[in-house]
């Protein structure tokens, strides 16, 4: 199987945004005015595109909340979740 694309979702505070960055770029692949508009209604899954990836979501002061996968199916086997 190959690598999934890893992105991270953080809280731009300068912006007062969430930005869904794929890691090693310096630009963010995505922003969202608010981190539910990310996180609900598919939203994340269509901004990592049809390849899918790795999203780890931040809690707003940096601090790891959740990692999701997409497709769903592309989830490793052995995780937990």
């Amino acid at each position: 199987m190959a690598k999934l694309p890893k992105f991270t979702l953080t809280h731009n505070e300068k912006k007062d945004r969430w930005d869904l960055t794929k890691d090693g770029a310096s630009r963010p692949t995505a922003t969202f005015d608010k981190k539910a508009e990310a996180t609900k209604g598919g939203a994340l899954e269509k901004a990592v595109g049809k390849a899918g990836g790795s999203v780890k979501i931040q809690k707003v002061d940096g601090k790891f909340q959740e990692e999701r996968t997409y497709p769903r199916s592309a989830d490793p086997k052995k995780s937990p979740g």
